[in-house]
């Protein structure tokens, strides 16, 4: 049984956990809000934009001068992986549920018989699949340094993934990332981002004509579709992020008021049985006298 000392020094060391638990809850939430704001607003272009290379897309086909980036290169061999995760920890099981996704998405194109390579972003992306995937990393982008994610990193990440792709390096590029939806549900997401990807878009091609020619435009607006693809997860992991973290730490303070709760529970039976004990003595000295 512990002492009266060890439960009191323990008690104070919960303590002193459930205010940083209490300040990093409060911290997370001040920076959800900003980056939720970000998050939702960068849907509607993105998806405005998606929706206008779709309809381009859908006016080129499958013909011979449709743009690499679109057609492909004709094969689907070899895989780049681009994991984003987050630089810092203590956020639930956020970084855990991308690394998984990608996990099972690497072992699922091994045992298919392609080649995978790795591209992480975030530091706990890269620990997370080191032990398993070490071998297939190809890159790590290190974004610690940046305090507020903007387009020009989002468009660095892209450059390199293009430059690898003109290079002849992969196939197919495929981005994991975690969907925010709200401050308890963040899912993880795989979308492919190369060859490009759209959902049907009916109609399009006979509402708009287009100059110059839409391989010409699509040439152009591919690699930056690609960018705003990647800016647009890297919003959505730091909203995801920011609400797994608010959750997680005001878990973690509710366990700590438990914890500290049980603890004086304890720490008062124990100094009562004390108390009993040193009066039973008393008394008895008084008795032999």
């Amino acid at each position: 049984m512990p002492s009266l000392k060890d439960l009191k020094n323990r008690i104070t060391s919960v303590k002193s956990t459930r205010k940083i638990t209490k300040a990093m809850q409060m911290v997370a939430a001040a920076k959800l809000r900003r980056a939720q704001e970000a998050a939702e607003a960068a849907r509607p272009y993105a998806e405005r934009f998606d929706a206008l290379l779709s309809g381009l897309a859908a006016s080129v086909g499958n013909s011979a001068t449709a743009p690499k980036l679109l057609s492909g290169t004709g094969s689907d061999q070899t895989h780049l992986l681009v994991v984003m995760t987050a630089e810092r920890g203590l956020c639930g099981g956020f970084n855990a549920n991308i690394a998984k996704l990608a996990r099972q998405h690497a072992a699922a194109l091994v045992k298919a018989g392609k080649t995978v390579k790795i591209i992480t972003v975030g530091k706990k992306g890269r620990d997370a699949l080191r032990r398993d995937w070490g071998a297939h990393y190809v890159q790590h982008v290190d974004l610690s340094a940046v305090k507020t994610l903007g387009y020009a990193n989002a468009q660095e990440i892209a450059n390199g993934v293009l430059q690898r792709f003109e290079d002849g390096e992969f196939d197919v590029a495929t981005i994991f990332y975690s969907r925010f939806e709200n401050v308890v549900s963040q899912v993880p997401t795989a979308q492919q981002i190369i060859p490009a990807v759209f959902e049907e878009s009916e109609g399009a091609s006979t509402l708009y004509d287009y100059e110059p020619s839409e391989e010409a435009i699509l040439a152009d607006l591919l690699p930056r579709g690609v960018a705003t693809q990647v800016f647009a997860a890297l919003l959505e992991n730091g909203a995801s992020e920011q609400g797994a973290r608010m959750s997680a730490m005001d878990n973690a303070t509710r366990n700590a008021g438990d914890m500290i709760d049980r603890l004086t529970i304890e720490y008062n039976r124990s100094r009562q049985a004390v108390i009993t004990n040193e009066l039973i003595e008393i008394i008895s000295g008084a008795e032999a006298l």
